[in-house]
């Protein structure tokens, strides 16, 4: 009579939430990031507005998934939504603002004096690069890639971010 246990359990839970919310902090990301840009031409020495209007955006952005997987999951099971299944989603949907901290967190480094209005743009538009590469790398190792696809999927998620600092770039000169 030995107790069996499933040892990989654990570890495919984690991935699985992992999953779930890699999408987020990508997605939670690139809306940060387009928000950087359009903020930083609308309030050139405001750095402070840029980060409300960052952390504002996101959670309208997280609170419309919310609504949206929620009713699309009431729609597929042909059932009501419970509680507990919206909390469900909430939590992981959440990481489209979670993906905002890093930025945010730069801006109002900038806000209170502590950088310029431009070293706090810039830096919080790096941050974003930088968690689209670890987001990228994150995927590359769950997924047992090779150092080629895993350079490819860190690329991709670059190229994403470097695509609007062009955009950034070209508004502001």
């Amino acid at each position: 009579m030995g107790l069996t246990t499933n040892v990989g359990a654990p570890a495919r839970l984690a991935r699985t939430r992992m999953g779930e919310r890699v999408g987020g902090f990508i997605y939670g990301t690139i809306v940060a990031l387009s928000v950087i840009v359009a903020g930083a031409r609308a309030y050139p020495h405001g750095p402070g507005h840029i980060a409300l209007l960052v952390a504002v955006t996101c959670v309208i952005f997280w609170l419309t998934h919310v609504y949206a997987h929620g009713l699309g999951h009431a729609v597929a099971r042909e059932e009501h939504l419970t509680r507990a299944e919206l909390a469900q989603i909430a939590r992981r949907e959440g990481s489209i603002v979670e993906a905002a901290v890093p930025p945010v967190a730069v801006l109002l480094l900038g806000a209170v004096g502590l950088l310029s209005t431009d070293a706090a743009v810039w830096l919080a538009f790096g941050s974003g690069l930088v968690v689209l590469v670890a987001q990228g790398l994150v995927f590359a190792r769950v997924e047992h890639l090779g150092p080629l696809a895993t350079f490819a999927v860190a690329s991709a998620n670059l190229s994403l971010g470097l695509l609007l600092a062009a955009l950034k770039l070209l508004l502001s000169h």
